[in-house]
């Protein structure tokens, strides 16, 4: 294992909270902007019709908050008090305020909660899994913790070579073997290692699986068998990374993975690629799993911790 120099820091909240509001809501504009069009252009200073609130229904389906909760959200306007007339901003502090309860329960943070944290990161091909290792490292490294990153994904050889990047951008220390290697093995080896060299935090990639390959998630079983044969309480979280242009299919992941991995976290990424960011209100209206952080950008300060008020008011477009 290397260690290089991290010469950053962790910002504080207050640092953060103006830069992320501005990256939140530029990232979520397309999803903002479809909605907030749709509003505009059905309700200005015109009366709440059924017309109108099945026009509004529909781009929130657009929107992949999924017919079901697209028709609750119009309900509450259509029994709201605004009967005469409404504005575009009224409209959408309505549907804000209705997302953010959604959303309040599940907008928990990681709580590293022993020493060595072992995190198992899991998800498909293409998802942003590494690149989300790479973020979070850089994070609890700015916040002074010793990082191993463990390069679990052995089937690619560009994410080893990427994790290692990583590894010398923010000083964590990196385990990985040749490709081709033993996934469990390596992990078995990495938890080892960090119980004994004194590791804070240990972030475990693993080989992108399409959640229909059965063959492919029994070899994430795997891990996890040999994991908790050094430490039986690890991995003390699983996180499930998700794209977010992937709309609906998140369900599925979500799902299947969740049964065999045991998933006890999400993180979402690619918000900014894609004009259906209501995926996450329905992911967590269904399946109420903690959002701990989402992505909206390639930079390292594009991924944060998730908050309900401001994602609900970005989604809609209400600054």
């Amino acid at each position: 294992m290397a260690r290089n120099g991290y010469h950053g820091r962790a910002m504080s909240d207050n640092e953060q909270s103006g830069g992320w509001w501005k990256r939140l809501s530029g990232g979520l504009g397309r999803t903002s902007s479809a909605l907030g069009s749709s509003i505009v252009a059905a309700l200005t200073n015109k009366p709440l019709t059924r017309e109108t609130l099945e026009g509004l229904e529909v781009e929130l389906i657009r929107a992949d908050l999924g017919a079901e909760l697209a028709g609750r959200l119009v309900t509450v306007l259509d029994s709201s008090t605004y009967k005469a007339g409404i504005t575009p901003d009224e409209v959408k502090a309505v549907l804000a305020g209705e997302i953010e309860k959604i959303l309040t329960p599940v907008a928990r943070p990681l709580e590293i909660t022993t020493r060595p944290f072992i995190v198992l990161i899991a998800g498909v091909n293409g998802s942003g899994k590494t690149t989300t290792i790479g973020k979070l490292a850089a994070r609890f490294r700015g916040e002074g913790k010793n990082v191993l990153l463990v390069a679990g994904d052995t089937f690619r050889a560009a994410a080893i070579d990427q994790l290692k990047i990583w590894g010398e951008r923010t000083g964590a220390s990196v385990m990985a073997r040749e490709p081709g290697s033993d996934a469990a093995s390596l992990a078995f080896d990495a938890v080892t290692a960090a119980k004994t060299q004194g590791a804070d935090i240990v972030l475990i990639d693993t080989a992108g699986r399409l959640q229909n390959r059965a063959e492919l998630m029994s070899e994430l079983e795997k891990m996890l068998r040999v994991i908790r044969k050094v430490e039986p309480t690890a991995p003390h979280a699983v996180l499930l990374v998700l794209d977010a242009t992937v709309g609906q299919n998140a369900l599925s992941q979500v799902e299947i993975f969740g049964k065999v991995a045991g998933v006890t976290g999400l993180v979402m990424t690619k918000l900014d690629s894609t004009a259906r960011g209501g995926i996450l209100v329905l992911l967590s209206e269904r399946f109420k799993l903690p959002v701990h952080f989402i992505g909206v950008g390639e930079g390292v300060d594009d991924l944060a911790p998730f908050t309900a008020r401001d994602f609900a008011r970005a989604v809609v477009g209400l600054q």
